[in-house]
């Protein structure tokens, strides 16, 4: 059936980024959704994937085949590719140099719209200043100066500050208007179980704005009225959040990603005239990043639930909504096995698995690099004799590495709402900056 594009003016436009959420991770993850509601998997469809508009971004960096989350999020955010490592700067930038900060700076999508009077936030379940949400607020020469103990003394010498730094301190009519993640260690000092080496505690230096709140507990976010808070600050983890299979035993009282971004929507929706915001899936990367294809898949779902609960509140005639990944994984779907056997489980049919030529059986998904891989001369394990059910099961990878490697093929765009209709065709991961400021016309001054 045809659709008929929106070709109005975004009121909203909200971003969300599964972090190394390639095209077989969704996939996998589209199955296993299906599988644990007892639906049919592979005919089951993960709330994006029903979004009319569809294209593929080309994700490489201005310098690697295979971009990192810096650069990725900096293509999206700004229109420029740049190096990996490094965050709102152009190419031109050396990484880890804070020399080169100063003539390289690029404005991001939520710095545009601050500027032009809307609202503005950032929600992830990793940490806030992780390279993905720093993305919408941070510039920096390296992605892990995320706090003062992070950077080397020729970086603060030189007058670079760290990413915590960069949130707190920005001048309020740039300053994001809700930030809520992980990440406390970054914004506290020691004294107070943080990480910081100066002294500060920039939670209470957030708290000083005019009606600005800070929150560490889901029930103090619940309790947030969105009508009467102004700046909202909120860390419910002192590094990244919890994986989804163990927030509720985790006893931190940590929200999920879709009472985060809903809380999000309801706080920057106060503002008569519009807001941007960026929601990231970002444990999807770290299950990828591990082989453990159990915390990657249940991330994905959880992803997929918190886009479903903002689309059931927010108004898709004023609102653009776009859903991708900045990068791929190594992820393979492979084997053969029957319609609806567990997508983690054995390959095989007819309930036989099939063996490789070691006469091994191997597993329905398994990664190209990273710990599951073998080391040295060892012989690869039998995964017919391993508890392939244990939450920490490792799937296995072609080559070993400590940490599996980023995959650089193309990543799926989903959208819908006022401008989605340009979300087509093999784009570059940078052209979706383009989309998002059309929508809301910035462009050429508007």
């Amino acid at each position: 059936m045809a659709v008929k594009p929106n070709t109005g003016r975004a009121k909203n436009v909200i971003l969300f980024l599964g972090d190394g959420m390639g095209i077989s991770t969704a996939v996998a993850g589209r199955i296993w959704q299906g599988q644990q509601k007892g639906v049919d998997g592979e005919s089951n469809a993960l709330s994006f994937e029903k979004l009319p508009f569809t294209a593929l971004s080309k994700t490489y960096s201005h310098d690697t085949q295979v971009t990192d989350s810096a650069a990725g999020i900096t293509a999206i955010t700004t229109g420029v590719k740049t190096r990996n490592k490094v965050i709102g700067l152009t190419g031109e930038a050396k990484p880890e140099s804070c020399a080169s900060e100063a003539s390289t700076r690029v404005t991001t999508i939520a710095e545009i719209a601050k500027a032009h009077g809307l609202s503005a936030g950032a929600v992830t379940n990793t940490r806030i200043t992780h390279a993905t949400p720093a993305g919408t607020y941070a510039h920096t020469a390296y992605r892990d100066w995320e706090g003062d103990a992070d950077m080397p003394a020729g970086a603060l010498s030189g007058g670079c500050k760290d990413i915590a730094r960069q949130l707190v301190e920005a001048p309020a009519g740039v300053r994001l208007d809700v930030a809520l993640g992980g990440g406390r260690s970054r914004f506290l000092p020691e004294a107070k179980g943080g990480k910081r080496a100066d002294g500060r505690d920039l939670t209470a230096e957030w708290a000083k704005a005019k009606g600005a709140a800070y929150v560490s507990t889901a029930d103090q976010l619940k309790a947030v009225d969105p009508g009467k808070t102004g700046p909202l600050l909120g860390l419910f983890a002192g590094e990244h959040l919890p994986y989804e299979v163990e927030r509720a035993q985790s006893g931190q009282g940590v929200p999920t990603l879709a009472q985060m971004a809903t809380k999000a929507v309801d706080v920057l929706s106060q503002n008569p005239k519009g807001y941007f915001l960026l929601v990231e899936g970002g444990k999807i990367d770290m299950g990828s990043h591990l082989n453990n294809a159990r915390r990657t898949l249940t991330e994905t779902a959880a992803f997929s639930d918190a886009i479903q609960a903002v689309l059931d509140k927010v108004d898709l005639k004023d609102t653009l909504v776009i859903v991708t990944a900045d990068h791929s994984h190594g992820l393979v779907i492979s084997g053969y096995a029957a319609r609806n056997a567990p997508i983690l489980g054995l390959a095989g049919n007819e309930g036989e698995p099939v063996v490789a030529g070691d006469g091994k059986a191997y597993t329905v998904l398994s990664f190209a690099t990273g710990p599951g891989g073998v080391e040295g001369n060892n012989l690869r394990a039998d995964p017919a004799k391993e508890d392939l059910d244990e939450v920490d099961y490792h799937q296995q990878a072609v080559a070993h590495l400590p940490s599996a490697a980023h995959a650089g093929e193309d990543v799926g765009v989903y959208a819908d709402g006022p401008g989605a209709y340009l979300v087509r065709g093999v784009v570059e991961e940078s052209y979706l900056f383009q989309v998002m400021n059309h929508a809301f016309g910035f462009e050429a001054g508007k």
